[in-house]
């Protein structure tokens, strides 16, 4: 007791010192706040993992829909070669069905030059005339059978004027009678589907 110091105060009660009392609570405080601190770390620790479990379901979303878009994709892909391969057979058998119409209305011309050639070998001088109007008549069909197919004859005739579009020049000729760029010969008949050429008059050009 020797050591410590007394005060008296206005009741003459001795009182021990303050500043032990302000060190104790000090030091109480700093424990305080230490395990408060202690108690944080854990909470700290917990925010990487929260967002690792963010991030996994975020990437399973992500695997999800690129699932879904390449099942999609798949999808489209084999309905578009279906129709591909669909459209390519319908254009083959129209084809084929305009081939076999064509060729359908020209049999009866190819029976009737057969017959003709049979009956030119057979015939004899006298006979001439008879070949002539056979050929004329098959000449005849022929032109007959082309309508049918809507196929029309380019008018290539003398005098006629020169068509580029319709025309092929084959060669110039001068010829008094005939106006500048008109036909003077044919070499070949011209032929035309609607609007589009399927051959061109081959033509021989005056002047």
């Amino acid at each position: 007791m020797a050591d410590e110091e007394l005060f008296f105060g206005a009741d003459d009660e001795p009182v021990k010192d303050q500043a032990d009392n302000s060190s104790v609570e000090d030091a109480a405080a700093s424990d305080r706040v230490s395990a408060e601190g202690s108690k944080s770390e854990p909470e700290e620790n917990e925010t990487p993992v929260a967002e690792a479990k963010e991030e996994a379901k975020e990437e399973a979303k992500n695997d999800s829909a690129a699932s879904d878009l390449e099942a999609r994709y798949m999808s489209l892909y084999a309905e578009y070669d279906n129709y591909r391969k669909r459209t390519q057979k319908e254009k083959d058998n129209l084809y084929a069905d305009a081939i076999a119409s064509v060729t359908k209305e020209f049999l009866t011309l190819i029976d009737n030059l057969d017959r003709a050639m049979q009956g030119a070998k057979k015939s004899d001088e006298t006979s001439l005339d008879k070949i002539i109007q056979g050929m004329e008549l098959v000449e005849r069909q022929a032109q007959d059978t082309l309508s049918k197919i809507g196929v029309e004859e380019i008018p290539a005739e003398r005098g006629t004027k020169f068509d580029p579009n319709l025309h092929d020049a084959m060669m110039h000729v001068d010829d008094d009678e005939l106006g500048e760029q008109e036909i003077a010969m044919v070499f070949a008949k011209g032929y035309k589907y609607r609007d589009r050429v399927i051959r061109h008059a081959q033509v021989q050009v005056a002047n």
